[in-house]
């Protein structure tokens, strides 16, 4: 009994949370069936609970004339029926009407005029690499990105040194989408996204890619006022360079326990050279104290990939063969941390790519985020973009700003809507058949893993 009687405090607070998400994003009550809690208290098993699942509608994307036309120019994506926010994967399929990239950066550098231009940043070739040498095989663009949760940006975080007005989002959405649409990625990796429904969802379709979406499922946005819901990890590919193979959601866990952190996980069929490609987006535990949740998280997800890049039963990975993989994610955690040290020895053989752009190629950059709290200033490396060094070759990276470009008050700013920067790079399938499975000849083995599949 007593287990029924938690299981029903946990309806009434759950109840009580999306009342508070309907409220800041409807205004209205949301009217939500209680968990079912099915129990036999004679024979003493356990209930089955099932979860009412949050649905958010779709707003329009702002009330200035930019906006307006950026409206106009997605109408149809903005109205269209009100998404699942856990939908069945289904085929890909051909969208009757694409946007024009080049038309909706000009609309976005327009609705930005009274905004300073985003910090220059150049393309850069490792050490070694020539780029005349790159390729029969075309390169395939990853960008990494916490793009800063907006409940988060205006309610808690607290950067003291960035005006209010900076952080608008009637204006910072412009700054993602322009940064976005200048560097056009085949795969795009997000973090914090609390606005995926009403805009990078619809915006992206519209410019040629599939989406998924995955909330926290205790999401830090929800204590904010005026929140836009919770959350979570995003990732996108653009329909034209892959197919979808499947798709895994994971809950990860430490120490056998779920925790609120999760991923995405995604196995890809290049269109170009018909390889598969696992990609995966995740977000780890945030705060120093945490670093060994973090580890135990970061083993959570190795081992997760592990299983779902092998391709045998019972064999090994050499034997077999390996899906190759591009990990992305905001880890929270400098080089020096134990989850780093995973990564980089672990049995998948991923090597992080923007250590490239140092002079011995062994070394992270200086930074990936810079921002001032009331706590103090933090400039720190805390984001990743991981690959399998023996799959696949790193041929361009996008270098980082200086402080100079920053500038004195760090980040987000007016010039920069994000605490982070974002990563991008362009890899390529190396040219070694023996070392990769084409998707000719054999599709993915059994997908699943040990954590917890939402």
């Amino acid at each position: 009994m007593s287990l029924l009687y938690s299981c029903t405090f946990l309806t009434l607070d759950l109840q009580r949370i999306l009342n508070k998400v309907s409220q800041s994003v409807h205004s209205r009550p949301l009217l939500v069936p209680p968990m079912l809690v099915l129990a036999d208290t004679a024979k003493h098993q356990a209930p089955v609970i099932t979860t009412p699942v949050f649905s958010p509608s779709v707003c329009p994307m702002g009330s200035s004339s930019s906006s307006r036309r950026l409206f106009g120019t997605l109408a149809q994506s903005l109205n269209s029926t009100q998404p699942d926010p856990y939908p069945e994967e289904s085929p890909d399929q051909d969208l009757d009407h694409e946007v024009n990239p080049d038309q909706l950066l000009r609309e976005c550098e327009e609705a930005l005029q009274r905004r300073p231009a985003r910090p220059h940043r150049d393309l850069v070739y490792p050490r070694g690499t020539e780029p005349s040498r790159r390729k029969h095989n075309p390169s395939i663009r990853v960008m990494q990105w916490n793009i800063l949760a907006q409940a988060l940006g205006e309610g808690k975080d607290g950067f003291i040194r960035c005006p209010l007005d900076a952080l608008n989002w009637h204006e910072r959405k412009y700054l993602i989408l322009e940064e976005i649409l200048t560097y056009r990625p085949d795969i795009l990796c997000l973090q914090e996204v609390d606005h995926y429904y009403d805009t990078f969802l619809p915006i992206m379709t519209s410019l040629g890619y599939h989406g998924s979406f995955l909330a926290k499922p205790w999401s830090p946005c929800l204590d904010v006022k005026q929140n836009n819901g919770p959350d979570g990890c995003a990732l996108f590919y653009h329909r034209s360079r892959f197919s979808l193979q499947d798709t895994v959601h994971l809950r990860l866990s430490a120490m056998m326990l779920p925790t609120n952190q999760v991923a995405i996980v995604q196995t890809l069929n290049c269109r170009a050279t018909g390889r598969w490609l696992c990609v995966a987006v995740t977000h780890l535990k945030a705060r120093s104290g945490w670093e060994r949740l973090r580890s135990a998280q970061g083993a959570n997800l190795l081992q997760s990939l592990r299983s779902i890049t092998s391709r045998g039963s019972g064999q090994s990975e050499a034997e077999s063969g390996a899906v190759p993989l591009v990990v992305c994610g905001d880890f929270n955690a400098e080089p020096s941390e134990d989850v780093y040290l995973r990564f980089s020895s672990s049995p998948l053989g991923l090597s992080s790519a923007y250590k490239l752009l140092s002079s011995d190629g062994q070394t992270e950059p200086a930074y990936t985020t810079w921002k001032i709290r009331p706590s103090g200033e933090s400039c720190s490396t805390l984001d990743y973009i991981w690959y399998t060094q023996e799959a696949l070759s790193v041929d361009s990276l996008l270098d980082i700003p200086t402080e100079e470009q920053i500038g004195p008050d760090r980040l987000p700013s007016y010039h920069y809507p994000s605490d982070h920067l974002s990563l991008l790079c362009d890899v390529s399938f190396r040219e070694e058949p023996h070392k990769l499975i084409s998707a000719q000849h054999r599709g993915p083995g059994p997908i699943g893993g040990p954590s917890e599949a939402l």
